[in-house]
Parts: structure tokens; sequence; C-alpha cells
């Protein structure tokens, strides 16, 4: 079942899926902007699915949140719920105040984020599902504003318990901060800005702080965070686009097809064109 709640006014698309038979990036195709999606596997049994080529697997009742940039599907996705929203029902980054999720859920410095719901955290998500649901059917002109009541409470809950499995409850609240804009500005602008001179002067710090602060609470170094992110987004480049790899290096800011083919290689041990090779076989296959 496929719900949908859009504002032809505003532009604002948001969408509930529940139980379909398969599910991908392409399930949003009417946006101009992609979507960010939760995704919850609500059977007993792993659930395997597609993430920018790799195959990788959902534990039962686990949640991962995804990026509009990610390439994904899942099939079958009959046991599967997913919630899709644009920027304009509900900007994560504009009201991060509300709900903090920016840097943690989505935009962060890890691999793609993950939840993994007990035996009371998984009958609440059951229950605000029901209220999805519900709302839905209502259909009046309340829908759209108690639609974005939800969601933020969904988010408010992943939240908590994304930070309750993964955050190191030693850590500051404005060292969290620091670690969570920084993985923001490295979203917004690893195309353009390289170095960790840049990121540190946006955030006001020098590069000894963000190195300080990232020895004590990551396994990744500020430069490998800017690097692998600059590495991924050439790599799903390669793989989904038919752009030259002089084409995939302009649009993650390298100059010289040479500076990027170095870059490349040295990141991901092999060349631009052996790796679209490789990986373009195995995706048809």
């Amino acid at each position: 079942m496929r719900y949908n709640h859009t504002d032809k006014h505003t532009g604002s698309i948001f969408r509930l899926h529940v139980g379909e038979p398969s599910m991908g990036r392409d399930s949003f195709e009417e946006s101009s902007e992609q979507p960010l999606t939760i995704v919850w596997n609500k059977s007993d049994k792993p659930q395997t699915f597609l993430l920018d080529s790799l195959k990788l697997s959902l534990k039962p009742n686990e949640i991962i949140t995804l990026l509009a940039s990610q390439h994904f599907s899942f099939s079958p996705a009959d046991q599967l719920v997913a919630w899709q929203f644009n920027r304009e029902f509900y900007c994560i980054v504009d009201h991060d105040q509300e709900v903090s999720c920016s840097g943690l859920l989505f935009y962060g410095t890890k691999d793609t984020p993950r939840v993994l719901l007990d035996e009371i955290e998984a009958p609440k998500f059951e229950l605000l599902l029901k209220v999805f649901e519900d709302e839905f059917k209502e259909g009046d002109n309340l829908q759209g504003e108690m639609l974005r009541m939800l969601l933020k409470r969904l988010i408010v809950k992943l939240t908590r318990i994304y930070k309750a499995q993964h955050v190191d409850e030693t850590i500051v609240k404005t060292d969290l901060d620091i670690i969570r804009q920084f993985g923001l500005l490295v979203e917004l602008n690893f195309k353009e800005k390289h170095q960790v001179q840049d990121y540190a002067d946006l955030l006001h710090k020098s590069p000894k702080t963000l190195a300080n602060l990232f020895g004590k609470h990551s396994d990744r170094t500020p430069l490998q965070i800017i690097q692998d992110r600059i590495a991924l987004e050439a790599k799903r480049m390669l793989i989904y686009t038919d752009s030259s790899a002089s084409e995939v290096g302009y649009a993650c800011g390298f100059d010289e097809p040479a500076h990027f083919s170095r870059f490349f290689k040295r990141q991901i041990g092999e060349s631009p064109s052996a790796f679209r090779k490789t990986h373009r076989e195995a995706l048809v296959g």
C-alpha cells in the first residue's frame, strides 16, 4: 500500500509505503528533488537490499535512513515500511533545533545509520505507524500539518534510540554538535571544499581542534571523512551515469583529470575506468 500527500502550492511531497512488492529510489520519481527515506524491516527475517551497488542486509526490526543521493532497491519489500519526504515537506536542516538529527540520522560522518528496535520500542513504532495510516484516511486541509507532526515524532524517537546505541555517552553536547555540523557541512560542500582547513573555517575552529575531537570520538580523521565522501560520489557517478571519468572528476571538484585519477586510485585501489567496468557488469548481472 502506498499513501501519498502532496501540496501543489509548496511542492511538498510525503509518502508512506507499507508492504509493497518492491521499492527503490525511483519510487519517488515524480519529485524533481529526491527524498530522504526511512526504511523499517518489520519482518522476523533479514532483508537483503542493494545500496549504491552493494548488497547489504537489514536485520529484523532494524531501521535505516537513506539520503537523496543514494541509489537503493528493496525486492521483495512486502515486509517493509518506508517513509519518504522532500525538503519542501520538512527540511531537517532548517528545523534541526526541533529534531536534532542532522549529522546523526542524516548527513552524518558514519556509514548508513542503523537503529535496532527492541521488544519495548517495536510496539511503539507499530502504534505510530497505525496513527500515520489513520491520518492518511482523513483527507482534510489539516492533513499536511498532522503528518509533519507525526514525522517529527518519528524522527525524534529514532534520534534518541540512535544516540543510545551509537553515540558515546561521555561525549559532551558541544563536541557532539561540532561533529554533527562537520558531517552536514561535508555533505553540502564536498564538491568544492577538499581541505580540513575549509571546514575548520566554517566552524570557527582550528584544524587541530577538529583532529583532536575526531581522534577521541571517531575511527576516521576529518580528512579521511572528506575524501571518503568525494570518493563515494565519484563511484556513484561512474556506476549510475554516463559521464566520462574527466567529467566525474570535474563534478567532484578536481581541476585536472590526472589529479582525479590519482585520487581515485589511491582511495579505491583501481582506476576509474576499471572500477566502472567491474561494477557495471556486476550491476547488470
